[in-house]
């Protein structure tokens, strides 16, 4: 209710009651009422800047959750290409060198890179970046895993009619290994157990006592018997065909002669501790058209993948040859 006002009157030296026409009236209630209004706004637009809406902090957790979820992502998918990337080395560098087939040029690998913007609809939004990086990411992943996928297609093909060829590549362990425990010695440089410099170990070393059965690896001829004073000692070597061979050193016995046609998994000798050798242990070589290749990248017929990893491991840390 509006307050009663008065108004001095100098005739009647008193003062009159000041009457409000309607029309009065109205205009101070719609003043009082639109500014009513404007400071209501006003404090509504100063809570809104400072607290968030129940919906709004909703929506904030539900986007700080997706954010989460978007960098665990990243994070698997880093995991992902890691293994696409092993695929791919597994892929040209034994499957392809068995079948002897040329390695996928690495640009083609790569295909796909640069060009237009295919993520243009994702930008403007406050984590485009992560979103757009992690699209992307899946992108390239979708692209290498078809491409892997058309590879090995490849390599089916070309296996397909090659039966001799696969059951003559050397393509189990030398001696029953089964707990990974025998090796004693990976490929490439390794301190020479005498000379006590690092020398060239163009095989692999497994220990195991004098007797344990060794196998050939692959099918194949005997093309070596031999029983030298140093060096390898007593010796087999296979001749698998297809640019292959297989080398069993340091043996106590013999159990095939030359010119003798083996299988894979028969039983050729015996490990020793003959010609230069400091322990009784199987030395295990394999070459390729008439070069010394890695026999660790030759176990697939026999080891899961967790032991193949394993034995990588083994393999490399070991510091000294017996041979």
């Amino acid at each position: 209710m509006l307050n009663t006002k008065y108004k001095f009157n100098p005739d009647s030296l008193s003062f009159d009651k000041v009457k409000l026409n309607l029309k009065t009236v109205l205009v101070r209630l719609s003043a009082y009422f639109i500014g009513s209004v404007l400071v209501a706004i006003v404090y509504w637009l100063i809570f809104i800047m400072i607290f968030d809406s129940p919906k709004e902090k909703v929506l904030r957790r539900e986007i700080d959750q997706l954010t989460i979820q978007y960098n665990l992502i990243n994070r698997e998918m880093g995991n992902i290409e890691k293994i696409i990337e092993e695929l791919q080395k597994t892929d040209d560098n034994l499957y392809r060198t068995i079948f002897g087939a040329e390695p996928i040029p690495a640009t083609l690998r790569r295909g796909g890179e640069g060009g237009i913007n295919r993520y243009n609809n994702l930008e403007g939004y406050n984590n485009s970046k992560l979103v757009i990086e992690t699209t992307s990411r899946l992108d390239q992943i979708q692209r290498k895993l078809y491409l892997q996928s058309k590879s090995f297609e490849e390599i089916v093909q070309m296996a397909q009619g090659k039966e001799d060829m696969l059951k003559s590549i050397p393509a189990i362990m030398p001696i029953s290994n089964k707990d990974l425990t025998r090796t004693a010695s990976g490929f490439g440089l390794r301190m020479h157990p005498i000379y006590k410099i690092a020398m060239p170990h163009n095989g692999m070393d497994f220990t195991a006592p004098t007797g344990t059965d060794v196998y050939a690896t692959g099918d194949g001829t005997i093309s070596v018997v031999q029983d030298l004073q140093r060096g390898l000692g007593k010796h087999i070597v296979i001749d698998h065909g297809f640019g292959y061979t297989s080398t069993y050193a340091h043996l106590n016995g013999f159990n095939v002669r030359r010119g003798q046609k083996v299988r894979r998994g028969d039983i050729i000798g015996y490990v020793g501790n003959t010609g230069t050798s400091v322990a009784p242990h199987l030395h295990y070589e394999i070459t390729l058209n008439g070069n010394y290749v890695n026999p660790i990248n030759y176990y697939f017929e026999d080891l899961t993948p967790n032991e193949y990893e394993r034995i990588i491991e083994i393999a490399s840390k070991t510091g000294q040859s017996f041979d």
